[in-house]
């Protein structure tokens, strides 16, 4: 790096919706950036986009037609200034069908561990939900998810389905996925560039027959539902546990094997900005499934994250 690299400062643009620059755009992180000669610096929705700067780079999470537009033009007229990320590859993101479908591509070579998606099948018609179920081979409890992932109250309306009147409940057209035994656990992993960090957190507890029967579960059930319950009830886990989970009991991934699922995530989806949500299945401990993966997520739920975004941003304008 130049004497002069060193000194300059960077302009990073960001538009952002009112809510994420409320929970990303931080006094924490606004400092630590500054300090080290970044500012985050906001663009105005309502403005041409070829009218604001100068940039040194440009993020956002913006999905209006119109601010995709503006993101075009100014890429032709700015070529050397970094946009992240290009809206075509984040749209794809957005239909958790195409989500996933990422998954069975990656080039990961993660020697004992292995990463894969769960079972899962679009359903467009109500007529065809059981068939469906009987193709992928799928059983109950079975999940099911709003085909749209795109941050709307609707594509967050997440159940867990557990008899074939519970199936017949559910509007059309709906992903329908395989669940997985999982302790409990979720790992977020939050992907910045290179950088990546892996956070564990707690999930769905696991379902046998017998959990099922004792609840008298029926039907289909909302996520934020099962979570409300009291753990201890059914969340009886063979590992120890007992009842209510112990987190900090729990095994996390190894640090190579995230770093590796990252980084062939990254390059397979053509993003920088990512989180994604694995399991790791309670039957085989080297079993991995990605169940879910978002754009630009929640990084101050992160340890560190503003030395994570800092350096990131750092390493896109100083290449």
């Amino acid at each position: 790096m130049s004497d002069q690299s060193k000194s300059k400062r960077y302009r990073i643009g960001y538009a952002l919706s009112p809510k994420k620059i409320k929970t990303f755009i931080l006094p924490s992180l606004l400092n630590h950036a500054s300090q080290r000669r970044v500012d985050l610096v906001p663009i105005d929705p309502g403005i041409p986009l070829l009218e604001q700067g100068p940039y040194d780079c440009v993020v956002h999470k913006l999905y209006d037609p119109d601010w995709t537009h503006q993101l075009q033009q100014f890429a032709a007229q700015n070529p050397n200034v970094p946009v992240i990320d290009s809206p075509e590859p984040i749209a794809r993101i957005h239909d958790r069908v195409s989500m996933l479908e990422v998954v069975t591509r990656l080039n990961a070579d993660c020697e004992d561990d292995k990463v894969e998606a769960p079972k899962q099948i679009l359903v467009s018609d109500s007529e065809t939900l059981w068939n469906a179920m009987e193709t992928m081979e799928l059983g109950f409890p079975v999940i099911a998810k709003p085909l749209e992932a795109n941050g709307s109250a609707n594509s967050h309306q997440l159940c867990l389905v557990f008899d074939e009147e519970g199936l017949r409940s559910l509007p059309t057209p709906i992903v329908l996925q395989g669940f997985v035994n999982h302790g409990g656990v979720v790992f977020k992993v939050y992907v910045a560039g290179s950088h990546a960090r892996c956070v564990k957190r707690k999930s769905l507890p696991d379902f046998t027959e017998e959990t099922i029967k004792m609840k008298s579960l029926k039907g289909c059930l909302s996520f934020s539902q099962i979570s409300n319950m009291n753990s201890s009830n059914y969340n009886e886990h063979d590992d120890g546990f007992g009842g209510e989970l112990d987190l900090e009991r729990v095994k996390m991934p190894s640090e190579s094997f995230v770093s590796k699922v990252a980084e062939a995530m990254r390059k397979e989806l053509g993003l920088n900005l990512i989180n994604f949500d694995m399991i790791r299945d309670a039957k085989d401990g080297n079993r991995y499934l990605v169940i879910d993966i978002n754009y630009f997520p929640g990084y101050a739920k992160m340890p560190s994250f503003e030395s994570v975004l800092t350096d990131f941003l750092l390493s896109v304008v100083e290449k």
